[in-house]
């Protein structure tokens, strides 16, 4: 985090012919909403929490996001700025629990120079689970992608939960975007790139989406929909595809249930709650939908379809060939679910979670064929990893494929040495973005010396693609060509069709 400078000393270097320590230290640009002051950090400047929307509170809540207005003076851009409400999350990239607001909508852009260069652009949208996270996570930070790549990097916030997904267009006609404003939020600052970008030594006709989990869902999302069009040029989406959306009535059902656990009955009452009220609603929904047999294979409040930007289903839009332009890479870590399931799993639980998935014992009797020195545990493992991330991922690239796509298939194969966590999910972040030495990563890495070689390796190669170039061989369905990440890493052929096989008809 970064200090804050006095205004006077910054308005004071707008007069000035030659630059001078205040300029440097403290950077000033011009968007077109106004002045916003950086600060210059291990030779990168960094500008933080610019507003690319208008507070989404009091009558803009559950609507899409407007225009800010300008600002006649000089914003401080250098500290970061609130996440968007969210219940605590237990910390996998964040050790305290965020600062939050209503008033969320920033983002923070990191370049080497606010000048006149057009490097290319990496948007980074964080995971959470469409529920937390916020752009400010140390992991995220783009200054190696700055140093080492002369890429800008901009990590962006967007609505959260019950305030950025619930689907209440049913209930009020004027909020007929209400399930999917979070994604709009992206969109919104999709177009301040657009915009702002050059100002700050940017190229808006070089922009790569990126993100992880919920991120990665996004992605897949964007890439899904004609709304986000024109916005971005490469994509790449790690762990999580286009299986992530909800059926409108679905949404809706969860919608009628959070009026109730508020104990309103009209959304003008939901619009004068208090957010951290509505966190609280939020929880007792998904205490009500655990009881339910609703078989989602997902969260309350995730986006829905049947609007603006998915008009009709994610799936089907893909299989149309939206997107499948965008060169895209994508990827999964072999163990994404140890991260969520914790001690021993038994034969009701592994039962239970395959009924979740719509699924019974034939996909259980392919996995144990499949995996024969596997215990239930591992077992669960496997089968989480897969309906979550891996099949999901398999569908896209199958979908994609019949349109002449271009992708690049990895794998994240490392594994933590604390304890049963493997290569599990989350884990390649701080390898991609060679931040292994930021806060919170040892505790997943775990003991001995940081494997820097094999985050350098990620890290360019995350690099060549944003820049626009190839960064191994490409993935076909013929040649199913995959990356895998490790202490070697090694281009191998993905030999899934058994896993597919088992999951058709379910996934």
């Amino acid at each position: 985090h970064f200090a804050r400078s006095t205004f006077l000393d910054s308005v004071s270097t707008l007069t000035k012919e030659r630059p001078t320590m205040s300029d440097i230290e403290h950077p000033i640009v011009l968007t077109t909403q106004g002045r916003v002051m950086g600060k210059t950090k291990a030779g990168v400047q960094l500008y933080c929490a610019i507003p690319y929307a208008a507070p989404p509170v009091g009558e803009l809540r559950f609507q899409a996001p407007q225009p800010v207005d300008p600002w006649d003076d000089i914003h401080d851009g250098t500290r970061f700025g609130p996440a968007a409400p969210q219940t605590a999350s237990g910390g996998m990239t964040d050790r305290v629990d965020p600062v939050w607001n209503e008033d969320c909508l920033t983002l923070n852009v990191c370049t080497p120079m606010a000048d006149d260069s057009a490097r290319p652009v990496l948007v980074w949208i964080h995971g959470g689970g469409y529920r937390t996270g916020r752009s400010s996570i140390p992991w995220y930070n783009g200054t190696s992608f700055a140093q080492r790549g002369d890429i800008v990097t901009v990590s962006i916030n967007y609505r959260l939960g019950a305030l950025g997904f619930a689907e209440l267009s049913h209930l009020d006609g004027n909020l007929d975007t209400s399930g999917v404003n979070g994604l709009l939020d992206q969109i919104k600052a999709l177009e301040w790139v657009q915009d702002n970008i050059r100002a700050f030594g940017g190229d808006p006709s070089r922009v790569t989406i990126a993100g992880e989990s919920a991120g990665s869902f996004s992605v897949s999302t964007l890439l899904g929909s004609k709304r986000a069009e024109g916005l971005f040029h490469r994509a790449i989406a790690q762990s999580g595809a286009a299986h992530h959306t909800m059926r409108k009535t679905d949404a809706q059902a969860i919608s009628n249930q959070l009026l109730i656990e508020a104990g309103v009955s009209h959304v003008s009452d939901l619009q004068a709650r208090g957010a951290g009220d509505i966190l609280k609603d939020q929880i007792r929904v998904d205490r009500w939908l655990e009881q339910q047999s609703m078989n989602l294979g997902m969260s309350a409040f995730y986006p829905s379809e049947g609007n603006v930007v998915i008009p009709d289903t994610l799936l089907g839009a893909h299989q149309e060939g939206q997107g499948a332009s965008i060169p895209l890479m994508i990827g999964t870590n072999k163990d994404e679910a140890s991260l969520f399931i914790m001690g021993q799993v038994d034969e009701a639980a592994l039962d239970r979670q395959l009924q979740g998935f719509g699924a019974g014992s034939e996909l259980k009797a392919r996995y144990q064929a499949m995996f024969p020195d596997f215990n239930l545990t591992q077992l669960a493992t496997e089968l989480s990893t897969d309906f979550m991330f891996k099949i999901p991922t398999l569908r896209l690239l199958e979908q994609r494929a019949k349109h002449g796509s271009e992708d690049y298939v990895y794998q994240f194969d490392w594994e933590s040495r604390q304890g049963h966590l493997k290569a599990t999910h989350a884990l390649e972040i701080p390898f991609a973005f060679n931040t292994l030495e930021a806060a919170g990563v040892r505790e997943f890495v775990g003991p001995g010396d940081l494997p820097s070689h094999v985050a350098l390796e990620m890290h360019d190669r995350w690099i060549a693609f944003i820049k626009g170039d190839a960064p191994w061989a490409q993935y076909s369905l013929s040649d199913p060509q995959r990356m895998h990440f490790d202490e070697q890493s090694t281009l191998q052929l993905a030999n899934e069709e058994g896993r597919s096989a088992a999951w058709s008809g379910v996934r």
